[in-house]
């Protein structure tokens, strides 16, 4: 029991490292201009391959040992994580396509865009590391962090849906938007990754 739970571990470790590279990627060739889609598309089929092996080890370690309170609460919570990687990935993906869809967008300005992906970050390596150390507080902090997120994203919008002409181009208004909403549903997927953290170390669901 204890080496499947250490694969599992392991497994999740994976899948956080190249949710957390496949990102980062996304947001740097977006701010630059440069296009990944073809990469972006095959690290989220990575994903979802490392994905199907955490459920398939999972269900294996629930047959086999039928497991109570922590452990049954870990792998629970490690499916659910594995999820969330995954959605890293597709939203990773999304993120690239918008310069297929969009073009050239060097003359936009991005900086919303930037400015909102420190922070989105800044969360997919809180999630990750409070996965790593079951630190309850560390995982408790997502939240707060969220809330800017989801300001900034909704000011935005009303920032668009107040203007009288344009405040930039329509491409470029929109492509943003896209972005910033892909940034804002990453982040929903830190803090759930966040709440698996503290199910799994308190046992109360969040």
């Amino acid at each position: 029991m204890d080496m499947g739970l250490s694969r599992l571990q392991n497994d999740i470790a994976d899948m956080a490292s190249l949710a957390q590279q496949s990102v980062m990627k996304a947001i740097e060739a977006y701010a630059k201009g440069e296009k990944i889609t073809q990469e972006a598309f095959k690290r989220a089929n990575e994903l979802s391959v490392l994905g199907s092996e955490v459920e398939e080890l999972a269900v294996e370690l629930l047959a086999r040992y039928q497991p109570v309170a922590t452990d049954l609460r870990l792998i629970k919570s490690c499916l659910e994580i594995s999820y969330g990687f995954s959605r890293f990935g597709r939203y990773a993906y999304d993120i690239a396509q918008v310069l297929e869809i969009y073009g050239d967008l060097s003359d936009c300005d991005k900086s919303v865009v930037v400015e909102l992906s420190g922070m989105v970050t800044k969360m997919i390596q809180t999630s990750i590391q409070s996965f790593k150390t079951k630190d309850e507080k560390l995982a408790r902090s997502l939240r707060e962090d969220d809330d800017h997120v989801d300001k900034t994203y909704l000011d935005y919008n009303r920032e668009l849906a107040k203007a009288k002409t344009p405040l930039v181009p329509i491409r470029c208004a929109v492509a943003s938007l896209l972005v910033l909403r892909y940034l804002e549903r990453i982040a929903d997927h830190a803090c759930y990754i966040g709440d698996s953290v503290i199910y799994i170390t308190t046992a109360a669901k969040v």
